[in-house]
Parts: C-alpha cells; sequence; structure tokens
C-alpha cells in the first residue's frame, strides 16, 4: 500500500513536472511550481527527485527499460531488424496517437532536444539503452557481448534511426507520422542488422 501511494505521488510529480516544464521551458519552471502543480510541499519533491533533470531522466530511464523489455519478449526466429523495430516502436508509440498524450510526448521531446542540459542527460541513457540492448542482443544470437561487434553496433544502429525520428518528428512540431518515419528509418539498416553472422 506504501508501495502503491509512493508511486502515485511520483507519477502525479512527473505529470505536474513535465506538462510545466514543457508549457514553460525549462529555466522558467521552478521547483516549487512544480510541487504547487501536484499538490505536495517542496520538501515531498525532494523526496522523489533530487533536481528538475531527475523528473526528466526518470521519464527517459522508462522509455529505455522500456525498449530493452519488448526486446527481450520478442520471439528469438525473428529477424533482428524486425525485433528492434518493434522495441524502438514501442518507446514511439505515444507519440503517434494524436491525442493530449501525444501533444505532451511532443512538448516533453522537444524539451529535451532544445535545453542543451537535458539532451546531455538524454545522451547518457541513450549510452546505458545501447549496452543494455546489445546484452540482449548477444543474448538472442549467442554472441558474446564483449568480443563480438554485431551486438553493440546493431544497438548503436537501432537507436541512431530512433534519435533521428525524435529530431525529425519534434522538428515537424508533430506534422510527420513517428510510424512512417520508423519504417523508413528501419528500412535503411534494416539490411546491416539482419547480417548478424550468426
Amino acid at each position: 500500500m506504501a508501495q502503491r501511494k509512493r508511486q502515485l505521488v511520483s507519477d502525479e510529480l512527473t505529470e505536474a513536472a513535465l506538462q510545466l516544464l514543457a508549457l514553460n521551458g525549462f529555466d522558467a519552471v521552478t521547483i516549487d511550481e512544480i510541487a504547487a502543480a501536484a499538490g505536495v510541499s517542496k520538501r515531498t519533491f525532494f523526496r522523489y527527485f533530487a533536481s528538475k533533470e531527475d523528473v526528466v531522466v526518470q521519464f527517459l530511464a522508462d522509455m529505455g527499460t522500456g525498449m530493452h523489455e519488448q526486446l527481450a519478449a520478442r520471439p528469438t526466429d525473428e529477424r533482428p531488424s524486425a525485433a528492434l523495430r518493434h522495441a524502438v516502436w514501442v518507446a514511439m508509440a505515444s507519440c503517434a496517437d494524436h491525442s493530449d498524450h501525444s501533444n505532451r510526448a511532443l512538448r516533453v521531446v522537444q524539451l529535451i532536444l532544445r535545453t542543451p542540459a537535458l539532451h546531455a542527460r538524454f545522451l547518457e541513457r541513450q549510452a546505458q539503452w545501447r549496452d543494455d540492448l546489445a546484452a540482449e542482443l548477444a543474448r538472442r544470437h549467442g554472441l558474446d557481448s564483449g568480443t563480438d561487434l554485431y551486438p553493440r553496433l546493431a544497438a548503436g544502429m537501432a537507436l541512431t534511426a530512433f534519435d533521428a525520428v525524435l529530431h525529425r518528428w519534434s522538428g515537424s512540431d508533430g506534422a510527420e507520422d513517428p510510424a512512417q518515419l520508423i519504417d523508413q528509418a528501419f528500412a535503411v539498416i534494416a539490411p546491416a542488422l539482419d547480417a548478424t553472422g550468426a
């Protein structure tokens, strides 16, 4: 019960922070404003997050965990390009549903890409995602992620495609369809992804 309450407070803080940050810009929003919007004290905010950046980083961490879980859940005989495309698509899917959630996702992505401190944290997170995806690819293909080049290269290509799609989608103010962009990106890299040599 206590864990559920903690999760609810964390979710409310995250939602309030992302909305305020996306609407007003990263530098313009204070922690006091985030706490007030979530209906909690500043002290409560600091029980959950060390900074404004940490709220966004948690959002990104959840995104990366989702990618890894999706890849791990794919059939092992599936082509690597299809499995990775699916894993990346899950992280992008909320951007394609043409709802308020999609609009918020667009504002958060734009906030991350346009705020140097957040973009740096995003790139740090992507490095962790690459390692996690590479380990999963190595496991799936019976490779050694320490000595075989394929797992790290394939994970890096998939995340480069993800990054390119995010930039293109956010640069179009959400006008371009993320699903079509993902399809285009993976059409380019699929031959290399499927050349596992395994």
